[in-house]
């Protein structure tokens, strides 16, 4: 049952990541709803990991080379 859903969730994934790169590039109606609704939950996801889990934003560096 866990591998369905992982599956399901990638597939959602996937789906609403190419929504939004056809809606940035004029798509149809339906994909800029979808778009909408995959940032939404991007920012979702983002916020409930809280500091420090979110990946890229800790200990990333600058174009310089020093630490944020």
């Amino acid at each position: 049952m866990g591998s369905r859903v992982r599956t399901a969730v990638r597939i959602l994934t996937v789906g609403g990541c190419v929504c939004v790169f056809w809606a940035a590039r004029g798509g149809p109606r339906w994909t800029h709803a979808v778009a909408r609704a995959t940032l939404a939950a991007g920012h979702v996801t983002t916020a409930l990991l809280g500091p420090g889990r979110s990946g890229s934003r800790n200990g990333s560096t600058s174009d310089d080379g020093k630490s944020d």
